[in-house]
């Protein structure tokens, strides 16, 4: 019984009628909201949001024999796919779906393991792995299992996340500056995306006739842009960094002032990530975003698909990668000498 002056859990009856519609059609919002006509879907959305509504997956579950909760399975590890889970999980909220993040230490098959108790439990409606598992002598699971295949067991980027095209963009377009001697200080070589950064950007540099001054292995922090910046001779000529991240170019942009030299003036940095701090620094930095966020988001669209017994949606065409000129890159200074 509600304590005295509680207020009670709005109903199902009360949105649909607020929102002026049949309580029949509320359940399909919650079920899928893309199926109903958009005039309808905000009159709902509003109702929803005006009382506080929140369904009764309880009640549900015991109704439906369903459980509306899915399980996102990864690696355990030092690094962390957050903008991609955050992006999951609000995709999977919004499906009317309750999310648990599971973290497995140990390798694919181990996950394997996990997966297949999780799949025979009854307590998920379907499983996300976002990175491989070992399906070797398992048997048929229960529930749809979706593979991302985005991260490795140590969770490091693979696939569209290692892309490194736009590496030919940002030098082709430095060089249209005018940028003819460059400097690529790498990513920590053990992952994917660090190894094919500095092989199209070295691949690129031989096919247009330019010069590489050096290509340093770092580790992706900023010490170890600021260290290549320390030891870059002041005869080198290099007149434009391509660092292996954000925050890499951050330790380059620093070194570079450090040694009286100014960004852009003479030297043109260039990031990849574009983290938020990216765009507020002075200057901002030139980068290249990458959408994590549309990994997520088509995941579960495709194991949300795979519940309900539907078509799975064709993967998004295009590139996740997106290059953004900023303040941080110019043509070069008319000398170079004796910087």
């Amino acid at each position: 019984m509600a304590e005295v002056g509680e207020k009670r859990p709005a109903t199902i009856h009360q949105v649909a009628s607020l929102a002026g519609v049949s309580h029949t059609t509320v359940s399909r919002y919650l079920q899928d909201k893309d199926s109903l006509k958009p005039k309808t879907r905000v009159k709902v959305d509003f109702a929803i949001k005006t009382l506080d509504y929140r369904p009764n997956l309880v009640a549900r579950s015991m109704r439906t024999r369903r459980t509306n909760r899915i399980a996102i399975v990864l690696p355990s590890g030092p690094h962390s796919p957050g903008r991609l889970l955050s992006a999951a999980s609000e995709t999977a909220h919004q499906a009317g779906y309750q999310v648990e993040i599971v973290s497995i230490e140990g390798g694919p098959r181990a996950r394997a393991a996990r997966v297949d108790e999780l799949a025979r439990s009854g307590q998920v409606e379907g499983i996300l792995s976002i990175s491989s598992i070992d399906v070797r002598g398992k048997k048929s699971w229960n529930v749809p299992i979706v593979v991302s295949g985005n991260y490795d067991d140590e969770l490091r980027g693979l696939g569209e996340l290692a892309d490194a095209s736009e590496i030919r963009e940002i030098i082709e377009h430095l060089a249209g500056l005018g940028h003819r001697t460059f400097l690529h200080v790498a990513g920590a070589q053990t992952f994917a995306s660090a190894r094919s950064r500095k092989q199209v950007y070295l691949e690129t540099i031989e096919r247009l006739g330019l010069r590489s001054f050096a290509a340093i292995d770092g580790d992706w922090s900023a010490q170890s842009g600021f260290d290549a910046m320390a030891g870059l001779p002041s005869d080198s000529g290099v007149t434009a960094v391509v660092a292996g991240n954000d925050v890499v170019a951050m330790g380059v942009i620093r070194g570079a002032r450090s040694r009286g030299w100014d960004v852009p003036r003479d030297l043109s940095v260039f990031g990849w990530d574009d983290y938020e701090i990216a765009r507020f620094a002075t200057p901002s930095l030139s980068t290249v975003a990458v959408d994590r966020e549309a990994q997520g988001r088509e995941a579960i669209h495709r194991l949300l698909a795979e519940i309900r017994g539907e078509p799975v949606p064709e993967p998004a065409r295009g590139t996740i990668n997106r290059v953004i000129f900023r303040e941080s890159t110019a043509p070069p200074p008319a000398a170079v000498s004796g910087r």
